[in-house]
């Protein structure tokens, strides 16, 4: 195991190996502290910053956070490793890398550099740059990067930020949902989702609200894509069944024992991905898997774990669980940035540092990355933290966000971001809806040709009868 060592101001430090290196230099966050591996100070994880700096790319493919021999998440990421994309960047420390990164953000053809390095890329390689780049280098390399996927509207891109319109109701009720589905879609949202998380995960109930959500988008011929986010299991058995599944849903997290507590592996996630391709649904694109992600998760099931049996600090666990998402060209990737409390990210500034850090990470690895700009009602946060971040987000050409009635989820119990929210980030960066959304709210005469939202006599609309 190899040592590292550097001196701030005359103080030495020693980090035992890359887990410990790693760990330190990660930005302040509760989850580290919980897990007893943050930097014991300010001075600590500038040394540890420093440090890391120095690391050649290449040490991440031989000394490996996670043992392969215990992990099929590590086995993923190295045996799809692409040496032929790395070899553009392999001769560069993490560093170098920052500098190569932002060197290229600032030419015309970083896009495409961005797409062609990105399967040479492993997941520990851009979590640790991450750590040692400001907020507004994370915002300007993912700014820079393009990604995009398609079933019935195309998302991501550039010039465009999509949502996911989110009508849970606490008992599934289906009036309640249908008023909030209706609210969304007369505020713009839903071109990235129509997406309901369930009161429950019964198969009776996932089929009844995926068939009222396929009832919906066929009387009113919506270019959208639902998903009821039940587990996959129950997903899998219903496509077996014949229900009209657009999307595969799955939280994942960065190590095998943490995906083992959400009860799937990645054979599992290859069935469900090749059942919902045969379907054949989509329009403009083939895109099915949605996956849902958070810093914490790994720590929260007791799957945290490295080499040497060292805690691996939970922002490169989170970007591993992009790893896994890689595998399967999914449609939408979104992190849930505060959902999993203040235990994991303690206030405002800790959770917009990590909802730019997983944005720029899951965008860097090919991922059509969203975020969840969220927190939890005991979190040191507010809805002014939301804005910053949302803000942010839409500078760093987010593919999409996540939108509520009133911005309060009254079924999950948390605060995210409301449909008027999305009028605003749109109207003050000049973005536009997904483009075969934007056409439908336009011949709706819902928005106008620049994709601004318009006002709509409800009386003398069809989609009034949403709520009869």
């Amino acid at each position: 195991m190899t040592t590292y060592s550097q001196q701030v101001a005359g103080v030495g430090y020693t980090f035992d190996g890359l887990v410990d290196l790693m760990a330190k230099a990660t930005p302040l966050r509760s989850g580290d502290e919980l897990a007893g591996c943050a930097a014991s100070s300010d001075a600590e994880r500038a040394a540890a910053q420093w440090a890391l700096a120095d690391v050649p790319l290449q040490t991440f493919l031989e000394d490996l956070v996670v043992p392969y021999e215990d992990d099929e998440v590590t086995r993923l990421i190295i045996d799809s490793h692409d040496r032929a994309a790395f070899g553009e960047i392999a001769h560069l420390t993490v560093g170098g890398f920052r500098d190569w990164l932002l060197h290229t953000a600032a030419g015309e053809d970083a896009a495409d550099t961005f797409r062609r390095i990105a399967p040479g890329l492993t997941p520990e390689m851009v979590a640790a740059v991450s750590k040692i780049m400001r907020n507004q280098d994370l915002i300007a390399v993912a700014g820079a990067a393009v990604v995009t996927s398609a079933f019935r509207t195309t998302v991501g891109v550039p010039g465009r930020l999509a949502t996911r319109l989110q009508p849970n109701h606490p008992t599934d009720d289906p009036r309640g949902i249908a008023a909030a589905t209706l609210d969304g879609l007369l505020l713009g949202c839903g071109d990235a989702v129509i997406g309901i998380n369930p009161a429950t995960d019964s198969p009776r109930a996932t089929s009844e609200l995926i068939n009222f959500l396929d009832d919906i988008r066929e009387r009113f011929d919506i270019p959208v894509q639902s998903c009821v986010l039940s587990h996959v299991t129950t997903t899998l058995d219903l496509i077996h069944q014949g229900a009209p599944v657009d999307l595969v849903f799955q939280s994942i997290a960065g190590t095998e024992g943490a995906n083992s507590g959400f009860g799937v592996n990645l054979s599992l996630l290859r069935q469900a991905d090749a059942a919902a391709r045969a379907l054949g649904r989509g329009s403009v694109g083939s895109n099915v898997m949605y996956f849902e992600t958070g810093q914490g998760s790994a720590l929260s099931a007791g799957a945290h774990l490295g080499t040497g049996g060292r805690p691996v600090d939970q922002q490169t666990l989170e970007v591993r669980a992009y790893g896994v998402a890689r595998e399967f060209a999914p449609l939408l990737v979104n992190t849930v940035v505060g959902f999993i409390g203040p235990e994991y990210l303690y206030d405002g500034k800790q959770i917009i540092r990590a909802g730019l850090e997983d944005h720029f990470c899951g965008k860097l690895l090919g991922l059509p990355m969203g975020v969840d700009v969220c927190y939890t009602n005991h979190a040191e946060a507010d809805q002014d933290d939301m804005d910053t971040l949302l803000t942010l987000l839409g500078v760093a050409g987010t593919a999409f966000v996540i939108t509520v009635p009133g911005a309060d989820d009254v079924m999950l119990g948390y605060q995210s971001l409301s449909f008027h929210d999305a009028l605003y980030i749109r109207r003050a960066l000049g973005l536009r809806p997904a483009p075969e959304f934007e056409a439908w709210l336009q011949r709706q005469g819902m928005a106008d040709e620049s994709g601004r939202i318009l006002p709509v006599d409800l009386a003398s609309s069809p989609l009034r009868e949403l709520v009869r």
